[in-house]
């Protein structure tokens, strides 16, 4: 009977320094300590911001009324908890970020292309939330500082000084809580997301009063008319989806610290649709107070602390409003691109450091030029959308139909595994990425379907999801469409 050697049972498990290093590795069992609490607080500190806030809100001042405007919400979260829920298994039951998942169906080299997709659209999106609460504060240092809004005269790459000051200082923050890695950003979470409720329901009551009552709040009319109400429907819940099309693919970043599946998939249920719609309900309950107060809907939560012409209510709201963001920055948009960067250059980059370079690379967006503006929001997140979906239907299907539930854990580390297909680059995927991309966009590249941009992250994970499931199904090579047996029990 033969035996295996020590030296070559090593070797089985070697892992290549290019694809490996501590923040890419599985997470080990004992360190895998966060709870549905902790899930639930992640999810309260990221839906609790500024521009899901003005998202929500922002539906009011497209046409909609309150119900119109709830009814968007809900469908667009339960979509979202259904496709975040898919994607999160993987991450909980091997303890992997999704750089490293991704592999699978991209191949090692493959992989860098939808990594630095997702990479580049969360530090835009790092961009967007951080500039949103500089304008919070603004709003504080304009109420404890005379003469603050006076160095608006002074112009500094489209911004006034003040402004320019409010954002470097903003910026700064971020830097800090990063700086510390993952344990000091579930820490800030596990409190930083309750605060902010606080001040919705504040807002909430501020809206009953002034309305007397939610009645004349549910009364508004939308007005829209039914083939103007659905076109904007199906934009707002693909521009919904776009928020959270980042952690669509990243949220294995967040799993792979679970307990067990049952607590992610607990935390996320409470977390995401519930407290998402709760907020976006406080959203659109005091904008539409809004209307009331002062004839015009403002869905910009700065902007009304201002018009409340109290210094205390516009110091502790905009408190409110910073950390909120704060917490959705650090969580959804700095630790998704930071394990990007760190898979593209293990051996010279850790969590922190990669954390960093994206904090400074996301300057050059330049929100402060584009942002305010309730149209152009709804674009964007429509784009978001339509670019990464079609990774998120790939990553599904690979997962579920082609592996079947399962990975070989070592393979994610090796040049030579069942992952490495031609050279670490798997052309189906490119193909299928490539099928989804164009479905996402063809309604902006050809003009006769333009209204099929409106469905754009539907039509991209769909696509992306259909072209790969055939692709590897009909794979001349049995390594390509394996299915793997139980992967190794990770120490």
């Amino acid at each position: 009977m033969s035996t295996i050697s020590p030296e070559a049972t090593n070797a089985l498990n070697v892992k290549d320094p290019s694809l490996y290093n501590e923040d890419l590795a599985p997470v080990p069992k004992e360190k895998r300590n966060w709870n549905w609490i902790n899930y639930t607080t992640v999810w309260m500190g990221m839906v609790h911001n500024i521009v899901a806030y003005e998202t929500a809100g922002s539906l009011l001042g497209l046409g909609m009324s309150v119900w119109q405007a709830l009814a968007t919400v809900i469908i667009a979260n339960i979509i979202l908890i259904i496709v975040m829920w898919l994607n999160s298994v993987a991450g909980a039951k091997y303890g992997l970020p999704f750089p490293v998942l991704v592999r699978a169906s991209f191949g090692y080299n493959g992989a860098h292309f939808p990594i630095l997709i997702r990479a580049f659209v969360a530090i835009f999106w790092f961009a967007v939330q951080a500039y949103a609460g500089s304008m919070a504060v603004g709003a504080v240092l304009g109420a404890l500082i005379p003469g603050w809004n006076s160095l608006s005269a002074f112009n500094i790459l489209g911004m006034g000084l003040n402004e320019a000051i409010a954002v470097a200082l903003f910026w700064i923050l971020h830097a800090y809580i990063i700086s510390h890695g993952m344990e000091r950003v579930k820490f800030f979470e596990l409190w930083a997301g309750p605060l902010v409720i606080v001040l919705g329901l504040g807002l909430v009551v501020w809206a009953i009063f002034v309305s007397r009552g939610l009645g004349p709040l549910f009364e508004e009319p939308s007005t829209l008319s039914g083939g103007e109400f659905w076109g904007i429907f199906w934009v707002s819940v693909t521009g919904l989806v776009g928020t959270w099309a980042t952690l669509i693919l990243n949220i294995p970043d967040f799993t792979r610290f679970s307990r067990s599946q049952r607590d992610q998939v607990i935390g996320q249920a409470i977390g995401l649709p519930g407290t998402a719609i709760l907020f976006a309900i406080m959203s659109i309950i005091t904008t539409s107070g809004t209307v009331i107060a002062f004839g015009e809907p403002i869905w910009n939560p700065v902007e009304l602390l201002q018009r409340f012409d109290n210094p205390i209510v516009l110091i502790l709201g905009a408190f409110a409003l910073l950390i909120a963001t704060l917490s959705v920055n650090v969580a959804a948009n700095v630790v998704s691109p930071a394990y990007d960067l760190v898979n593209l250059l293990p051996q010279k980059l850790t969590f922190v450091r990669a954390g960093l370079i994206s904090i400074v690379v996301a300057i050059f967006f330049m929100p402060w030029l584009w942002f305010d503006n309730a149209g152009t929001i709804f674009n964007v997140l429509g784009a978001i959308g339509g670019a990464l979906g079609p990774v998120a239907g790939i990553m599904v299907a690979d997962f579920y139909f082609v592996r079947k539930g399962n990975y070989d854990l070592d393979s994610f580390y090796k040049k030579d595994g069942i992952y490495a297909y031609k050279n670490g680059w798997n052309p189906k995927a490119l193909i299928a990425l490539g099928i989804g991309l164009l479905a996402s966009f063809i309604g902006l590249i050809i003009p006769a379907l333009q209204q099929l941009y409106t469905y754009s992250w539907f039509l991209g994970i769909g696509a992306g999801f259909v072209s790969y499931l055939l692709l590897m199904r009909t794979s001349s090579s049995g390594q390509e469409a394996e299915i793997e047996k139980a992967p190794p029990t990770v120490n």
